[in-house]
Parts: C-alpha cells; sequence; structure tokens
C-alpha cells in the first residue's frame, strides 16, 4: 500500500514515458503516484490514464524552483487543478524561460567551439521544459563528454563554463501559485539545502509539509525532518525523486511513503479544494 510522491517523466528531466513509469511502479508494487515534473504539468494527463488501467491512484504535482532569502529551494505542489488558466499561464513563463536558458548554455558552449545545436538539445528534451540533461546527454552525443557525470562536471554544474543560473519566484510566490490552483505546497528534500532556521518563516508563507523521506536523505535527516513536521504541524511526505536513467540508475522502489502520510496528504488536498470551491460560489 506504499507510495512514491516525487517523480519525473521524460515531459521534463526523467527518462521514463508515463506509461513505462507506472507500469514498473505496478511491477514494484506501488499504489499511489505523484508526478512531480518541473514546470510542467504536460505528463499529468497520460499519467492519470496508465494508473487508471493499472488501478493505481494518482496525485498530480508539479515541482517549481524558488529561492528565500538568497537561497534556492524547490516546491513540490500537489493535487491542484491542472487545468487552472492562472497556473497553466505560469507554467507557459517557466517554459519559456527554460527554453531560453537551453539557448543562452548551448551559445556558451558554441564559444568554445563545442558543436551543440539548440535545436539538437530540444529534440532531445522533445518537451516544454527542457533542462540541463538535456543539453548533458547532447554533448554525450558529440562525443564531447563519456557520460552525464562528466558533462555536468566539466561544463554544466554551478560556476563551469556553460552554467546559467536559473530565473527563481520567490517561495511565497510558489507557495501561493498552488495554493490559487487549489493545492498543497510541500519543501523538497530540505536536507539538501539547510533550511531550519527559516521553517517557521515559509510557514507563516504558507507552506503546507515537508518532504522527510528521499532518496539522498540519511536516517537522522529524515527523523529530523519529521520531527520539524510535527512541531511546526506540517505534512510529512517523501519519494524517490526518480529521473529515469538521466541522472544514474532509476531510483524508483528506493522510497516507500507509508499510507498513513498519503492519507494525510489527501485530505489536506480535499480541504483546500473545498475551501477554494466555496470561494467561488
Amino acid at each position: 500500500m506504499f507510495a512514491d510522491l516525487h517523480l519525473h517523466t521524460c515531459y521534463s528531466d526523467g527518462t521514463y514515458t508515463p506509461e513505462e513509469l507506472v507500469a514498473e511502479a505496478h511491477r514494484l508494487g506501488f499504489v499511489t503516484l505523484a508526478i512531480t515534473d518541473h514546470d510542467t504539468v504536460e505528463g499529468c494527463p497520460a499519467v492519470a490514464s496508465a494508473c487508471a488501467v493499472r488501478g493505481l491512484q494518482f496525485i498530480p504535482g508539479v515541482e517549481l524552483t524558488a529561492e528565500y532569502q538568497g537561497l534556492e529551494v524547490h516546491i513540490l505542489g500537489y493535487g491542484f487543478d491542472i487545468e487552472d488558466a492562472t497556473f497553466l499561464e505560469q507554467m507557459a513563463r517557466f517554459q519559456a524561460i527554460r527554453q531560453q536558458r537551453i539557448r543562452d548554455m548551448v551559445a556558451r558552449l558554441n564559444e568554445m567551439a563545442i558543436p551543440i545545436r539548440v535545436e539538437q538539445v530540444m529534440a532531445l528534451a522533445n518537451c516544454r521544459a527542457p533542462g540541463r540533461p538535456h543539453v548533458a546527454r547532447a554533448l554525450v552525443e558529440a562525443g564531447v563528454c563519456r557520460d552525464l557525470d562528466e558533462a555536468f562536471e566539466r561544463f554544466l554544474k554551478k560556476h563551469r563554463p556553460a552554467w546559467v543560473p536559473k530565473s527563481k519566484i520567490s517561495v511565497p510566490e510558489a507557495i501561493q501559485l498552488v495554493h490559487r490552483a487549489g493545492g498543497v505546497a510541500v519543501l523538497a528534500h530540505p536536507g539538501l539545502y539547510y533550511v531550519d532556521p527559516v521553517l517557521p518563516e515559509l510557514v507563516r508563507a504558507g507552506l503546507d509539509g515537508i518532504e522527510c523521506f528521499h532518496t539522498k536523505h540519511t536516517p537522522a535527516v529524515t527523523e529530523r525532518y519529521l520531527s520539524w513536521a510535527g512541531r511546526l504541524g506540517l505534512l510529512a511526505t517523501g519519494g524517490s525523486d526518480c529521473h529515469g536513467y538521466s541522472k544514474g540508475k532509476p531510483l524508483l522502489g528506493s522510497i516507500r511513503v507509508a499510507p498513513e502520510f498519503v492519507e494525510r496528504l489527501q485530505q489536506r488536498i480535499a480541504t483546500r479544494r473545498a475551501q477554494l470551491a466555496s470561494r467561488k460560489s
């Protein structure tokens, strides 16, 4: 009866198609999945359909890049209306920014006489929300790098020659964007950036939960954030952050979120959607 609430598909920087991801999750015994592609909900209908075929429960999601006091953090949105017009307008804006970032990174590579073309990267991405892994794949295909790790280490990591900073919205803006579409906002993998001192401030900004269970969280880190969730009245969520084969071996199956955490998330989503419907009526 376990869930994975942090998964990526080929509609952002994952390699699994929705059908492949759902088939593998079903094989591994999962009953609930949330897709959290970066800055897009393009893959949600296909995942929902594949889940329905196999009898799995689906929660729509998204991962947004945000900033708080100069620190980059990621906000996971869950259970929102994927057809909300304002939400989709913002997704389109974020996707345009991502596409421009690809053009800027390719331009920097071209300045180093590396013959990568924007069209090549966009064809590899084949989605509206391309990212650095697609540039890395182009470098590997061109024979410039042996693998994705080398591509990031030589060119694409922060402060490397082809790195271009992300455009970010503020954490309160990200939270409100999710809330206005009827969703729940969760802080992704807090163990990857030290946010403990500002967690109460994020709660005051409307944060609903913390991703306590994550592939890169040690047991001690998981326990620390479960403690924070209890103290601050936050939901505790989790997921593998699986990107398929784009970031090494698939992580699906490495994190299994227990049913009680999923039930609390669903209850909060139902409450948020009811509040939104009440305000509109």
